[in-house]
């Protein structure tokens, strides 16, 4: 709730300037009104020309094109001031000085892949600079209950360092106990290092829980901090990782808070996906954190420490995997184009795992085409939502799905959290990334993209084994399909890239 209020609170200055320019207008100038309103017309309609040029995601433009041709003074101002790229600038400025310490390794299609899929890999290497890895035996967790104790156990074998970035840091069973693992390998002189999305844990972690930390020997840095309403207050760290010593890497959807492993209940069974990448795989991880690390803090980390020697060969890889990282300050959107990808190249079947389901058009058409040619496509949806009217939003996108052919099932023992898809057994992601605009396009995500990998069956397997636990959504049955819903879902898909 506070971080919805905080974007309502980030457009007052806007809605303000425009009553105050009522005010003058009628009061003031009242003789010069129609001239007045004429020049903020033309404005407001070369604005307007200027934004349907942009190569930008239709939903997205769409409604700014509304806001602004509606209130123009307030609606250009709320555009400069959070809708274009180059409100992102500084962050990209403190990336751009550290990234030639990290140049990305060549592209590389997986052995064996067919050619087109072979493409696809090259080109999301190319957008995002991440390297193809054989996978060495990754492992996947189907709850984040069961990632829970095979993560404190890798935390106390750390000898050299430990990464963390989480989108939520919350008190409890969960975080005080890997607290209470890096402060003892602090003291035995293992580098530590915790980085946290300040809006995400906003109502959870406070500066003197950070101040904490560091007095115990622990680096801790807020991404992005709320000092005051900027331009960049939609772009947040949603990634989550912890990196051990360049060795092993833990990813996946579950925050670091109690509701991810079940000890407590707060809207039902909390069904989250784990991930553990190990070897060359793992570095992927090192490199994603050190980036973030450097460009957002004051306290490098030596380069010595992230010196490795060459990984040991994998003779016999299970697969290979892609673990990168997504940016909404990228001209591309790395992982709507993925599944745009995966979408287009499914003769099988398509499964995914989302909690949140806000499309832009051209994800939601992927979708749709799938579908009406034949393939198999299915969406694990929650039963139990978090955010009443985000599951509202998300059910304004069911009827098209529905309607196409995609299969879409609500978990009814509580809330999904995880994110991932397989597509043929062939080909499929675990990470951090909700079919949602926000994960799609405004915040920094990371994902594994596994190719060929024994993994996937798991995917699939726990895939079908949750959906004998859903309830399937039927057009004219729990699905609304009158004029009212119409209407009403017609308001929520435009809004929907607020939320």
């Amino acid at each position: 709730m506070r971080r919805i209020l905080l974007r309502v609170l980030a457009a007052l200055p806007a809605v303000a300037l425009q009553a105050l320019w009522l005010l003058v207008l009628v009061k003031w100038l009242a003789p010069w009104a129609a001239v007045l309103n004429f020049v903020l017309s033309v404005l407001a309609l070369l604005f307007v020309l200027y934004l349907i040029t942009k190569q930008e995601e239709p939903t997205y433009k769409i409604l700014w094109l509304l806001v602004i041709l509606s209130f123009p003074l307030p609606g250009a101002l709320l555009y400069l001031m959070f809708g274009g790229k180059r409100t992102t600038r500084e962050l990209q400025a403190r990336l751009d000085r550290v990234r030639g310490e990290f140049p990305p390794a060549p592209p590389m299609a997986p052995p064996g892949a067919d050619a087109r899929l072979g493409q696809t890999f090259l080109y999301l290497e190319s957008i995002t600079g991440a390297a193809l890895c054989p996978n060495a035996g990754a492992k996947f967790y189907p709850l984040g209950d069961d990632l829970y104790p095979d993560l404190l156990d890798a935390l106390e074998q750390a000898q050299h360092y430990i990464f963390l970035e989480y989108f939520i840091l919350d008190h409890g069973v969960f975080w005080d106990s890997i607290v209470e693992v890096l402060k003892r390998k602090a003291a035995q002189g293992v580098d530590v290092r915790v980085l946290y999305d300040d809006l995400g844990s906003i109502s959870t972690y406070s500066a003197k829980d950070a101040w904490e930390l560091r007095q115990s020997g622990i680096r801790c840095v807020a991404f992005n901090p709320l000092i005051f309403l900027k331009g960049t207050l939609n772009c947040r760290d949603h990634r989550k990782m912890t990196v051990i010593d360049g060795t092993v890497a833990f990813t996946g959807g579950v925050n670091l808070a109690d509701e991810y492993i079940n000890r407590v209940e707060k809207f039902g069974h909390w069904k989250d996906f784990g991930l553990r990448l190990e070897g060359e795989a793992a570095r992927s991880y090192t490199r994603m954190f050190a980036e973030f690390w450097n460009a957002f803090s004051n306290d490098p980390i030596p380069a010595e420490l992230l010196a490795q020697p060459d990984p040991l060969p994998c003779h016999y890889p299970d697969g290979y995997v892609l673990s990168y990282s997504d940016s909404p300050l990228r001209t591309t959107a790395a992982s709507n184009e993925l599944y745009i990808e995966l979408l287009g190249q499914a003769r099988e079947y398509a499964y995914f795992f989302t909690p949140y389901l806000m499309l832009g058009d051209s994800l939601l058409e992927a979708f749709v085409r799938a579908a009406r040619r034949g393939v198999d496509v299915r969406i694990l949806m929650p039963g139990v939502p978090d955010k009443k009217i985000v599951f509202r939003m998300s059910h304004s996108f069911y009827p098209v799905l529905l309607e196409a052919g995609v299969k879409i099932y609500e978990y009814t023992p509580g809330f999904v959290h995880a994110k991932a898809c397989v597509v043929d057994g062939i080909v499929g992601t675990v990470g951090t990334v909700n079919l949602d605009y926000r994960s799609l396009f405004l915040h920094f995500e990371n994902n594994a993209l596994f190719w060929n990998a024994s993994l996937l069956d798991e995917v699939k397997a726990d895939f079908l084994a949750t959906q004998e636990r859903c309830r399937p959504m039927v057009l004219g049955e729990n699905v609304r399909t009158g004029f009212f819903s119409w209407l009403l879902d017609g308001v929520l898909r435009i809004i929907s890239p607020l939320c």
